[in-house]
Parts: C-alpha cells; sequence; structure tokens
C-alpha cells in the first residue's frame, strides 16, 4: 500500500500530492469511513464508501450521476467523445451499438485470437527466463495490447501500425493527462481547456494511427472482404433507434477508450497478479498446477476457461487488491441527501474501488491476499456488496467478461510456463495516475517450469 497521507491540507497542497499520486493523496481514515466530504472554493466533494448508498449511486440511471466534467477534460484529447466520458443521449447510442459485440456467445468467437495472445507471451518470455530481474508490467502492457489489436483488428502488436500506438500510449501515459489543474476551475463547459504538450501531441499521434486502421476496416467492409472481428462487428451495427452506424471518428473515440480500458487496465491486473504470486509461492503452485492439468497448449478449448477456478480466483483477488481504475468520479445532477447530509446539485460524487475493496469494516483481512475468500459465504456476501472493478449498473464496463477471461488466461498461460520470483528489496509501490500502476516497475525473476510443474 502507498502511505496515506498525514493530517488535513490545502487545495494547492493537495493538488501537488494528486499529481504524484492521487493513492498518496488521501488520508488513512478512508479506509474505515462511510463518507468523506472535502470542500474547494469551486466545488464540494464527496468520497462514498457505504455500500447501500454506492449501489444507489451506481443504479441509478446514468442520467444522475454523469461522469464528471473534470475527468472528461483530462481525457477528451485522446478519448474525444468516447463511451466512458460521454454522458446523454450520446452515451446511451454508443452504448446501445456497442453492448451487442461484447455479449452471450461473443466472447467465445474471439478467445482463439486471446489464446494466441498468450503463447506470444509466453515465447516472447523465453530468452528472459534465466534468473535475471524482468519488468513484468512492460511485458504485461504488451499482451494486453497484442490481445486488443488481435481481437479488434486481427493483427499482433508487431504490426507496424500497432506498435507506434504501442509506443506512443506509454507516452501518453508519462505525460499524465488527468492530472489537469484547469478541470477545476469553473469555467463555462464551452471554455476551452488547456492541455500539456505531451499530453496533447501524443494524444493525437495515437488517434492518427487508430484513424488509419479505422479507414482501412471501413474500406475492408465496403469491398467485403473484413475479418469477422470486433473492430468489424462494431462498425456494422445500427444504433435499433437512430439506424445509424459509427463514423470513421466516432470510431476512432471507441478504439481509444479500449487502448485505456482494454488494455491499460488488463496490463494492471495482470501486473499485480504475477507479483502477488510470486510474494505468495504457494498459490503460484496451486495455480501451475491446475492449469498443467487442464491446459493442452496444442488444442484451443473455450471451455477451458471455466476449469480454471484457482487462476481466477487469484485474479479476482488482484483486482480487489489493485483495482486498475481506482476512482470513479461523478457529478450530482439534482440535489441529493446522503447519509443526512444535503449534497448540492453539480457536486462531485467519488466512490473509490481503491477503498471500498480495503475497507477494514467490511472484509475480513483487507490488506491480505486471499483467493479462497470468495468461496466462503462472507467473502461472496462481501464481493455483492463492495466489489467493483468493472463498476456496476448502466455504466458497467461492458467488456469486463472480456478482461476476466483475458485475465485468467493469460496468468494461466505464463505460470504454467515459467516461475515468478520476488527479489529481495524490489517490492513495488502502487502509484495512481490513469491506472494502479507501480512507481519503478515490477521486477520479478523467471525460470522455466518443467512439464510436470516443477522449476528447472
Amino acid at each position: 500500500m502507498p502511505p496515506a497521507r498525514q493530517g488535513k491540507v490545502g487545495l494547492w497542497s493537495y493538488l501537488r500530492l494528486f499529481r504524484r499520486d492521487v493513492l498518496s493523496a488521501q488520508p488513512a481514515h478512508l479506509y474505515r469511513a462511510w463518507m468523506a466530504e472535502f470542500r474547494t472554493p469551486f466545488f464540494r466533494s464527496y468520497l462514498v464508501n457505504d455500500p447501500p448508498l454506492v449501489d444507489q449511486i451506481l443504479s441509478a440511471p446514468a442520467t444522475e450521476f454523469p461522469k464528471s466534467e473534470r475527468i472528461r477534460v483530462g481525457l477528451k484529447p485522446l478519448l474525444g467523445e468516447s463511451v466512458f466520458i460521454s454522458n446523454g443521449e450520446t452515451w446511451a447510442r454508443q452504448r446501445r451499438i456497442i453492448d451487442p459485440s461484447f455479449e452471450g456467445g461473443r466472447l467465445k468467437t474471439i478467445f482463439p485470437a486471446m489464446w494466441d495472445a498468450a503463447q506470444a507471451a509466453v515465447a516472447r518470455l523465453s530468452p528472459c527466463a534465466d534468473g535475471r530481474a524482468v519488468e513484468i508490467e512492460a511485458e504485461t502492457s504488451h499482451v494486453a495490447m497484442d490481445v486488443i489489436f488481435r481481437t479488434l483488428f486481427s493483427v499482433p502488436v508487431e504490426h507496424e501500425i500497432a506498435a507506434a500506438a504501442f509506443a506512443a500510449f506509454r507516452a501518453h501515459q508519462a505525460a499524465q493527462p488527468v492530472a489537469n489543474i484547469a478541470a477545476l476551475l469553473p469555467w463555462p463547459k464551452w471554455m476551452p481547456r488547456r492541455h500539456a504538450r505531451g499530453a496533447r501531441d501524443t494524444a493525437a499521434t495515437i488517434r492518427g494511427l487508430i484513424g488509419q486502421l479505422v479507414s482501412a476496416r471501413a474500406a475492408e467492409i465496403a469491398a467485403g472482404g473484413a475479418p469477422d472481428d470486433l473492430a468489424t462487428r462494431i462498425m456494422t451495427t445500427k444504433d435499433p433507434v437512430t439506424g445509424t452506424a459509427f463514423t470513421t471518428e466516432e470510431m476512432t473515440d471507441q478504439v481509444a477508450i479500449f487502448f485505456l480500458a482494454g488494455h491499460e487496465t488488463s496490463a494492471a491486473a495482470l501486473g499485480w497478479a504475477l507479483y502477488l504470486l510470486a510474494l505468495y509461492p504457494e498459490w503460484q503452485e496451486r495455480v501451475a498446477a491446475e492449469v498443467l492439468r487442464e491446459i493442452d497448449t496444442e488444442k484451443i478449448y473455450f471451455s477451458t476457461l471455466s476449469r480454471l477456478k484457482t487462476a481466477r480466483a487469484v485474479f479476482r483477488e488482484a483486482m480487489r487488491l489493485y483495482p486498475p481504475v481506482p476512482m470513479y468520479v461523478r457529478d450530482a445532477a439534482c440535489p441529493q441527501e446522503f447519509r443526512g447530509r444535503q449534497v448540492p446539485k453539480g457536486a462531485q460524487v467519488i466512490l473509490s474501488p481503491w477503498h471500498l475493496h480495503r475497507h477494514e469494516r467490511i472484509w475480513a483481512n483487507p490488506h491480505g491476499f486471499d483467493p479462497s475468500r470468495f468461496d466462503t459465504p462472507e467473502g461472496r456476501d462481501c464481493m455483492r456488496a463492495a466489489y467493483i472493478p468493472f463498476s456496476a449498473g448502466p455504466r458497467v464496463c461492458p467488456g469486463s467478461a472480456f478482461a476476466m477471461a483475458e485475465g485468467t488466461l493469460i496468468l494461466a498461460h505464463l505460470v504454467r510456463a515459467y516461475r515468478f520470483s520476488r527479489i529481495e528489496g524490489r517490492d513495488p509501490m502502487p502509484v495512481a495516475h490513469l491506472t494502479v500502476r507501480a512507481k519503478d516497475g515490477i521486477h520479478l525473476a523467471l525460470t522455466p517450469r518443467h512439464p510436470d510443474g516443477e522449476p528447472q
């Protein structure tokens, strides 16, 4: 855990802490509080941890608690009007077009692409599996981006445009686009906001590369020769209400959020899952035994996923301790009452998976690693009440099943091939900007496994 903030601070001191790390800018009492209020000269902010109130906010119609304009400002250069930050009818239309591509049996058809990405990651790590330190987050970022490109556009990440987009996205993260002080000022929405040059330039580069892929796919669809992947499905789906499909610009917005939500969050969760398995080798061996029993690398079976129960539990627990998106920020569209307090219209409402998942009045051993907790009645109750790595309600992540399948499968393939070991003195420190990452990376040692599960 990152150290919590000590004592009260003023707005500008808080902003400096926030820019360095969202999590360590927060006070320690949030791990026990049901609600906290933060007042600034420009707005009021309410962080909510009370499970019934969290459920009320997330389950309400999307118009009651729209996405915060303060978050939109920082992400807009990259995401445009994507489903992640849009509101109102724009958002509703986008969900009507996107959701069918992630429903029901659709996951089964893209499962082979996930499998191929996992196998490619195993092969890519082979030269590094000699006991030396490997920066795991770079590797999980690589494989997660590979999954996105294979499932969306049927090309591996080594494709020229894919590789350039991958590099540009890492640079965009470093520019900290969310830490935009102008977003805090009470300017009207029509007034342009300034963005750091690095964030603006990298966003333009990424969108240009995505635009090339989208335009090429549109031409393939028009010619009748497009592959049956996610991009084709989304681009050929028409909104049942308006009868319109996404334009090239609109599809570029959506692909950009698939990069952010589909790549970045999965990469972060996989990195922390591998670190936790290195920290708790007894759990790593349980995963290894399961996957060696259940995965035949020569055959691709979608039914394999349902048998990887231990790997799934580990990935689920990793997202409890290190939720990829640490906070969801909404605005109150009308006056509300939270726990007897009057919440004015326009107030910022924060739901924090980071604090909710570690809440000391909800979870047993809240800061400990215990994948078996979800097999207990108490753990299942906590999961229903206080586990929201993909949000919930109308704005639940449409790709949640995709992410769980991806994370479980890749984790299983990597542990089947390698043993991951902690390096003394190099435990990672979590920091949060766009997602919860490690301050200086996650460094682990890799050694190959024998087919019987023993490391060489």
